[in-house]
């Protein structure tokens, strides 16, 4: 027969248990992954994978027992770091969307709205747009995988044990918010500009010329304008997308590597 301790069984059992709990949180908040789309049971089959596959390889966790305090602690710490990894994820992602919300206001279509099937949420049409041609570059320069991995190296800088969050550069999080907003008005700055004189030109023709409906026009005008804008901003995608997003996944490993 094989005998087996409590110890080394309450080792066997966190060795798979506590990382499986820090890579549920990030599937459950990342993006992507954490759409409405993705139904949760195939996110716990996917976390429960990868666990399974990483685990004998992460250094040892130390034998606690589960039902004690200790571990408790622990469990809440692996599930705030993964959920912090994803909210990074999060506000990169909120770049794409924030500078659609700024052109659609520029070009009159901040009231047309659709229910995006993601995330749930009524968002305007251009940032939809935008929003779909960042996931689908996401995937195809494999950041998915780039942001497995960094959570993956996290169990070796930030090892499983009690109290041991002081790795994490929580501070930093306020500055990725203030880049996101920087970034978003920074990618469509161009368009605003260009928006902006079309819209000082409208006005000034109406101060010129009274008597006509300068603004009836106005509004067609400013939308086609705006739509030629975005094509040429469209152009740039690729550039600006891949930019943004070493950006955003170094800002991801700066958190816990």
């Amino acid at each position: 027969m094989i005998d087996v301790t409590s110890t080394e069984l309450t080792g066997w059992i966190g060795q798979y248990l506590w990382p499986l709990f820090r890579i549920v949180a990030l599937f459950m908040v990342m993006p992507l992954f954490s759409s409405r789309v993705v139904a949760p049971r195939v996110r716990l089959l996917m976390a429960m994978a990868i666990t399974f596959l990483v685990s004998p390889l992460l250094p040892a966790v130390p034998a606690v027992e589960p039902l004690s305090t200790t571990a408790l602690m622990i469990t809440l710490q692996q599930l705030m770091i993964g959920f912090v990894m994803g909210m990074v994820l999060q506000i990169y992602f909120a770049i794409f969307t924030s500078a659609g919300e700024m052109i659609s206001m520029q070009m009159g279509l901040g009231m047309s709205v659709m229910v995006d099937p993601i995330n749930g949420v009524q968002i305007p049409v251009i940032s939809q747009l935008f929003q779909l041609l960042s996931f689908l570059m996401f995937l195809a320069v494999d950041g998915h995988l780039v942001a497995i991995s960094v959570v993956i190296e996290s169990f070796n800088t930030i090892p499983i044990a009690p109290f041991s969050l002081a790795n994490i550069a929580l501070e930093e999080l306020p500055g990725i918010v203030s880049w996101m907003f920087a970034s978003a008005l920074l990618m469509v700055v161009p368009a605003i500009i260009s928006l902006l004189i079309v819209s000082f030109t409208f006005g000034v023709m109406n101060r010129s010329a009274p008597q006509f409906n300068i603004f009836s026009l106005g509004f067609p005008l400013t939308m086609l304008g705006g739509l030629i804008i975005l094509m040429l901003v469209s152009t740039r995608f690729s550039g600006i997308f891949l930019n943004f997003t070493r950006q955003g996944l170094e800002s991801l490993s700066q958190f816990v590597l």
